[in-house]
């Protein structure tokens, strides 16, 4: 994404770095050459190193050095909606988030559930040099919840699982059918759990707020009905089995005791089911008409305590780009879905700053916890690791200005607002992808 960087050897000089999969917290030198980490440590930047015209030394006194992230549910558009977001201002939107591996979800156009289209993604994301895309292959042809796909030659593609996306799995029978299937290839089914039959003309969470606002609710009993019975179909294929953004404190209930029983069991929660609440939509607001719905402070609260304690493995952006076409207009009509790439660092570090979750289990769930449900190999601060590394500024505060977003798609009802918390710079793939320090950027 940038260009050619005039120095081979980057020094990050006096930084805390936290990698919870190596086992790392501490102030330390970090020595990049050649695109691999080559030494971290105290003292690891010699005077000859420091000294030398191939060095650019940053700084990192007040920052954190952290591996970059790892998004498992992530919309790009591409191939069908482009006037929404590309693969290429998708994957600028994630070298500014901090990410250095992006998985798509397979709700373009033509959905993504044919070999041809998987590797079409992963060709144009090689032509562009920035983090890694890693695309998901659709269930059944056509996200239709009938007929599976081929997903051997998806895998062999390069689809790293597999998801209906926005449209659930009802079909008992056709769930059980892809999850045998899928086990045979090693590969993660994806579940959006939405009893659809439950949910038909709902706006947003069935609650006190949606009586108040006239929208009808989505009942929190629709996610869990879906969530309980594939844990059930789970159990009985031995298959892995995931549960794509969990929004209901019942949901949270049914994957603990599951986990607990030592079912092949992993799920994600996205920033906005961390942060914001039903309230949220009052105004009828439509940037916060997301699917599944923002729920209440209750079920915020739950979703925090399981991410900390692991029964949520990760988080996961859900990254849904629409242009103003489909936001705005009237609130029934608005297209579900927010912006989220560039947002997780400054929204999660204020459930830190707040005491909810401890910075370790941040990274973790940020990092080795999704790339491990996917099989990729995690970015990590060692020495000989492929430099895939996120700086942060943690006490940068700045405003969420549109103009500034890589992103097309300006959804989010973050706009205007000061948050705290900045991505400096992003590598992947050992090259530097994202580099505010370098740009001037006033964030």
């Amino acid at each position: 994404m940038l260009g050619p960087q005039r120095k081979d050897v980057l020094v990050i000089a006096s930084v805390r770095a936290v990698d919870p999969a190596a086992k790392l917290d501490a102030i330390v030198d970090v020595v990049v050459e050649g695109g691999t980490i080559t030494r971290i440590g105290a003292g690891a930047a010699t005077e000859e190193i420091l000294a030398s015209e191939r060095t650019r030394v940053l700084r990192g006194e007040g920052l954190l050095l952290v591996p970059a992230f790892v998004d498992l549910h992530a919309h790009l558009r591409e191939p069908g909606q482009e006037y929404k977001e590309d693969i290429a201002s998708g994957l600028a939107a994630a070298a500014a988030g901090g990410f250095a591996h992006v998985c798509a979800m397979p709700n373009t156009r033509p959905v993504n559930d044919t070999r041809s289209i998987t590797e079409a993604m992963i060709a144009k994301a090689r032509s562009i040099e920035g983090p890694a895309l890693h695309p998901i292959g659709a269930i059944t042809l056509g996200q239709k919840g009938a007929e599976l796909v081929e997903m051997a030659d998806l895998k062999d593609a390069g689809a790293v699982a597999v998801s209906d996306d926005g449209r659930c799995v009802t079909s008992s029978a056709v769930m059980r059918r892809a999850l045998e299937y899928a086990a045979n290839f090693d590969l993660p089914v994806i579940q959006h759990a939405e009893d659809h039959a439950l949910t038909e003309g709902s706006l947003m969470h069935e609650g006190a707020i949606s009586t108040r606002l006239g929208l009808r609710g989505w009942p929190r009993v629709a996610e869990d009905i879906i969530v309980a019975r594939d844990v059930l179909l789970a159990e009985v294929t031995g298959a892995k089995y995931h549960v794509a953004h969990v929004s209901s404190r019942g949901a949270v209930r049914i994957l603990r005791e599951a986990k607990a029983r030592g079912i092949r069991v992993t799920a994600e929660v996205t920033p906005h089911h961390l942060t914001l609440t039903d309230a949220s939509v009052i105004g009828y607001d439509t940037a916060c008409k997301v699917n599944p719905p923002l729920r209440e402070p209750e079920d915020v609260a739950a979703l925090c305590e399981a991410l900390a304690d692991g029964t949520i493995d990760c988080v996961a952006t859900d990254h849904a780009p629409h242009s103003s076409l489909e936001k705005d207009c009237e609130f029934a009509e608005a297209s579900p879905g927010m912006i989220g790439l560039e947002l997780v660092v400054p929204l999660l570090l204020a459930r830190v700053r707040e005491g909810a979750l401890p910075l370790a289990r941040l990274i973790d769930a940020l990092t080795a916890a999704p790339a491990r449900i996917v099989g990729l190999a995690a970015p990590t601060l060692r020495e000989g690791a492929l430099a895939e590394l996120c700086l942060v500024n943690p006490d940068k505060r700045w405003s969420v200005d549109p103009a500034r977003l890589r992103s097309k798609s300006k959804n989010t009802p973050f706009l205007g607002k000061s948050v705290t918390g900045s991505v400096e710079l992003t590598m992947a793939a050992g090259r530097i992808v994202h580099d505010v320090l370098a740009q001037g950027d006033a964030r």
